[in-house]
Order: structure tokens, then sequence, then C-alpha cells
């Protein structure tokens, strides 16, 4: 009696990319590389993991990502490591190792990334454990009309993208004089209600009470409700700044709103952060974030550095698609051939075979039959790869060297010389 072979399955919170997805991730991609080329980004790629520090004193030793979600691990050296979790820590790092912070170097210093990231939480639709991000950040730099052409530049991505009814929220933590002051008078108005706080944001009440204002905990959440605004505490320098930032986003048309309970996840932003939401119905009701990001002047001195500004943003990608495939369906492609050649017999078979190859060098999609299908079944193929063309290939073909090129479409059909389609493709197959 034969065993039972085990199949395995996929990881909890990870998801194969199937051919025919992969095409839609590339347009989206292609899109995106195209839109950060235009604002003057360059691509960097970082390793998908780092020394454990490089998150945990930079991302936050209060942040959820920090204290419950890093996938860290020791190696064969007991060296101490993790998953990257989001994109800027190790951007951050690269950045101050390879010393392009230089003279030599562009300022500000503008890249994007894509790729994988990693977060130990439940999966949901659009978040998984691995999943991707899209992200840009602009180093060495602090002006408001950076951080409001950050935003814009997102904006030009979803718009590209035929993603309509989003909702921008801004909001400002300040500079260090801000978050100082605001911290003390934070702490004394949650103080009173110290033992009805959930335990995490006991835990961050002296710590990080900042992150208080970030809980998902329901008691939490009407407690902080009536908290003081991080507005009121604005320095000078603070208030100017992000009263220019608004200024230029309302020369732009941008149209926002100013969320002061807003402090995002990650305990290094300052200044200027912002989130573009959707409320489409694929999320199942509610504005559900698909762009993020802020501020972080600090960051790169606490990485070893110099005492330079830096914001950036990134976008989870599988949310992004969700959002796509009923916002914009017609953006999402169809995988697709130029022509599909139909053999009548094994001879046919082979001269097709060698035709096809010079055809791709030129840059024809093309492709044939390889399980001797009868001539209707492979015609059904090339209308299931939804080929332009197909052609029929038996012994007068082979002989003549001219076949019949039939558009699947409308069914037209042309006789061409065989030489002349391999010399001159693009003139038949438009």
């Amino acid at each position: 009696m034969a065993k039972n072979k085990a199949v395995y399955q996929r990881p909890r919170g990870t998801a194969d990319i199937l051919p025919g997805e992969s095409d839609l991730w590339q347009k989206v991609e292609g899109v995106a590389r195209k839109t950060f080329s235009e604002y003057g980004y360059s691509e960097i790629r970082t390793p998908m993991f780092e020394d454990f520090n490089v998150f945990a004193r930079n991302v936050g030793e209060t942040s959820d990502i920090v204290e419950k979600q890093m996938y860290d691990f020791k190696d064969k050296g007991d060296r101490h490591l993790a998953l990257r979790p989001e994109g800027t820590a190790g951007v951050i790092r690269s950045y101050v190792q390879n010393k392009l912070f230089g003279p030599e170097y562009s300022k500000p210093y503008k890249v994007f990334y894509m790729g994988p990231m990693f977060r130990y939480e439940r999966p949901e639709s659009g978040r998984q454990r691995q999943f991707t991000q899209i992200g840009c950040e602009v180093l060495n730099s602090e002006s408001p009309q950076i951080d409001a052409e950050v935003i814009l530049e997102a904006l030009t991505f979803f718009k590209r993208l035929g993603i309509k009814h989003l909702r921008v929220a801004i909001n400002t933590l300040g500079d260090t004089e801000t978050r100082d002051n605001y911290r003390q008078s934070l702490i004394n108005y949650l103080e009173p209600y110290y033992d009805q706080l959930s335990e995490d944001s006991k835990k961050r009440l002296y710590k990080n009470p900042l992150r208080v204002l970030d809980s998902k905990d329901p008691e939490d959440r009407e407690i902080v409700k009536d908290a003081p605004s991080i507005l009121d505490a604005l320095s000078d320098y603070s208030a100017n700044y992000f009263e220019s930032v608004k200024k230029i986003l309302d020369d732009f048309a941008v149209d926002y709103v100013v969320d002061n309970e807003m402090v995002r996840g990650l305990d290094y932003y300052t200044h200027t952060i912002f989130e573009i939401m959707s409320d489409a119905p694929i999320f199942g009701g509610g504005y559900k974030t698909i762009c993020g990001g802020g501020r972080y002047n600090g960051l790169i001195a606490q990485l070893g550095g110099p005492d330079e500004g830096g914001i950036g943003y990134g976008i989870g990608v599988e949310r992004l698609l969700l959002l796509l495939k009923t916002e914009n369906e017609e953006f999402v492609p169809k995988p697709s051939l130029d022509l599909f050649f139909v053999s009548v017999d094994q001879t046919a078979d082979n001269f097709v075979f060698k035709l096809m190859q010079p055809l791709r060098e030129k840059g024809i999609k093309v492709d044939k039959d390889y399980q001797g299908l009868k001539v209707g079944k492979q015609i059904k193929a090339a209308e299931r790869r939804n080929s332009k063309y197909f052609i029929v290939v038996g012994d007068n073909e082979v002989a003549n060297k001219q076949v019949e090129l039939v558009n699947i479409d409308n069914d037209s059909r042309q006789t061409i010389n065989i030489d002349e389609l391999l010399a001159q493709p693009f003139e038949f197959l438009r």
C-alpha cells in the first residue's frame, strides 16, 4: 500500500504570487519606477535582514513592531539579527555606512526601494506576515517644500494607477522642544487614568506617552479622545514649519485634513507625518491606510551619521493591489501572445519550432502547443492565451513557405510569406 505523500502548505501569512498576478505586480512597479525617476529618485536595495539594533533602537523599543511583531533570531555566529519590518532604518544604515552624505553626493539624497518586509501579526485581507513595500526616502534635507513634494509624489503615483477618492491626513510631531513639552503635558493628562489603561499603555506611559495615542484598545481610545493636542504645544519653529507645508499643499489644491491624534506607528518621526487612506468597500468599511510616512530628523544621527533630516513613506503593495482591482479594473493586465502557431503534424511542428526563435529575438511574443493536441484544441489554446493571431502550418505551408495569418478577434485573414514575416514581423502582427 503506497504511503500518502505530504502536501506542504506555505507558511501562514505568506502568499504565492502566481503567473498572471505577477504581471500586475510588474506593471505597478513599472509605474512606481517611472514616477520616482521623474521626481529625481534612484533605486537602493538593502539586505532583508539587519543587526537587531538597527530596528530596535531606531524603529522604537516601545513600538508594536519591536515589542510584538519583529522576526528576530540568533545566527550560527550568535549574532542577533532581525528580518526587516520596514524599509527606512535599513536605508539609513546603508546611507551612513556608505558615507552617502559626502560632498560628492547630491543633496538632498533621494532613493526608493521595493521589496519584502516581515512582521508577525494577524493576517488579514491585504496584510500578510511577509508583505511588500514600495517606499522612498529623501535624506540630508529639512524643507517644507520637500515634505509637500513627497506627498505630491505619492498622490501622482496613485493618480497614474487610476485610484481616486483618497483621504489625505497630515499632522506634525514638532521638534525636540515641542515633543519635550508635549510629553509632560500628555503624562499629566494620562496619569489619573493609569489604572484604566491597557497593559501596553501602562508600560509606554513614561517611556513614550505618544504611543498611547496610537493604541487600538477601545478603552484607551476613549481616554485619549480628550487628551491635549500636540498642536497646542508646538514651538514657534514647528508651528511655522507646519504652516508652510500646509500652504504648499493648499497651493496645489490637495484636499487634506489635519488629524492631531495621528502619531504613526514608529518612534522616530518628527515634524510632518501623513497617511493616505481609502474607504473602498473591499476593505470592509472605514478608512484603511495604503500609504504612510513622515519626517525623521535625528534618525541619521542615531545610526552614527551627521545630524541631518530626512523624510519618506511606505506603501503596502498587497493592500494597494486589492484597491486597484476594484478601483481600476482596466489597469489589470491580461497575459497575452502576439502569435500562436498551430501544427498539423510532427513535420510542421519541427518547422514551427525553428520559426519561433528568430521571431522572439525580434521582440515577438510567440508560442505553440507542446502536447500534440489536435488542430481544433490548439486553436482553442491560442484563444485561451489571448493571442492576437494564429497560423495553422501543414505540409503545404512547409513546402510553399506561405501561411495564412488569422486575427482571433475578427477572424480576418491574410496570406503572407514566411521570409517576410521573419524579416518584418511587426508589419503583420499589429
